[in-house]
């Protein structure tokens, strides 16, 4: 997933991607134990979309508090 895609979603469907996200590495994992995951590549593909999600969704936290804090003096 590209960092552009995830900018463009909203806080609600960042939020939802992210715990589709932590699933499908849960399954990813799991397969990992039982042998069957073939692509290993996969887990750490996930491990990074998840802090992408998880850096942009901060990042918008932190933009709607800036306003609302105003200057500090």
């Amino acid at each position: 997933m590209k960092a552009d895609k995830v900018r463009e979603m909203s806080a609600d469907e960042l939020r939802t991607k992210e715990r589709e996200l932590q699933e499908q590495l849960f399954r990813l994992r799991f397969q990992k134990s039982l042998g069957q995951l073939d692509n290993g590549l996969k887990i750490r593909e996930t491990r990074r979309d998840i802090a992408r999600v998880k850096t942009v969704l901060r990042q918008k936290q932190q933009q709607a508090q800036a306003p609302a804090a105003g200057p500090s003096r």
